[in-house]
């Protein structure tokens, strides 16, 4: 386990395990290192450095008042490439992670040799102009700012009971409500505007290395419509479809979601 330095007094969690070719995993909205215990030891085993960033808000790392955008998160996840002597590694974004993921892509395209998207529209987590999926803004934030101000707790177990393609384990649900509650409520409202109003569609022309988009077929969070379209508009990019599965295909679908993740990061 390290932390490192992003920013003067701003400190964010890695976890760094294994030798080899790095890979860069990093959580969605709520999450830590934590929701890729599986992929750690499958990556490790198969011979990768796996490095877990917890965004800025989150689990383990420092939870500031300000600092909440997609383009200062992305800037905090090249910081900690670069600390970490892992530019050129692999990068794994899940949801609100992938966002972050594929804008720090855009920034600096030599410190990612290879892009995941997971559960993730990446470019944008809402309907817009020039992308036709996902509901408006404005009305998800209302609800979700609303719920996180006036029952954090019970907002939090319903963000992500929602997010499952099927009816999830109770005590899958404890464990990432856990996760998520680690997370202060500045952060939540902070990172739900970031992920709701934040347009990176100009920066799809900037993402040239291969990418993988894993979406659920029936993820009701990133629509598996707005990931076909993506790859359309992408350079170098593929699709994996995995039927039956919601928001979370790391953990509703682990083994067809390992199978793709590791093909397509093999050296």
């Amino acid at each position: 386990m390290t932390f490192v330095e992003v920013e003067a007094g701003v400190r964010v969690h890695v976890q760094d395990l294994g030798s080899g070719p790095a890979v860069l995993l990093v959580p969605g909205f709520g999450l830590d290192h934590e929701v890729w215990d599986r992929q750690v030891r499958v990556l490790t085993e198969s011979g990768h450095r796996v490095l877990s960033l917890t965004q800025r808000g989150h689990g383990a790392s420092d939870h500031p008042l300000h600092g909440y955008t997609v383009q200062r998160l992305a800037a905090d996840l090249l910081a900690a490439l670069q600390a970490c002597d892992a530019r050129g590694a692999a990068l794994v974004g899940h949801s609100f992670g992938g966002q972050v993921a594929f804008c720090a892509a855009a920034m600096d395209p030599q410190a990612v040799s290879k892009l995941v998207l997971v559960g993730s529209n990446a470019v944008r987590a809402s309907r817009g102009e020039g992308f036709a999926f996902g509901a408006p803004p404005e009305p998800l934030m209302e609800a979700l700012v609303g719920d996180e101000v006036h029952d954090r707790t019970g907002s939090r177990y319903r963000t992500i009971v929602s997010g499952f393609g099927t009816d999830p384990d109770p005590r899958v649900v404890d464990w990432l409500a856990r996760c998520s509650l680690k997370m202060p409520s500045w952060a939540a409202v902070a990172c739900y505007e970031a992920m709701l109003t934040t347009d990176l569609l100009a920066d799809i022309p900037l993402v040239n290395q291969p990418v993988l988009s894993i979406i659920g077929a029936i993820d009701p969070v990133h629509s598996a419509k707005g990931a076909r379209w993506l790859v359309q508009q992408l350079h170098n990019a593929r699709l994996v479809e995995i039927p039956e599965c919601g928001h979370y295909p790391m953990l509703e679908a682990a083994d067809a979601f390992d199978d793709a993740l590791t093909a397509f990061i093999a050296p």
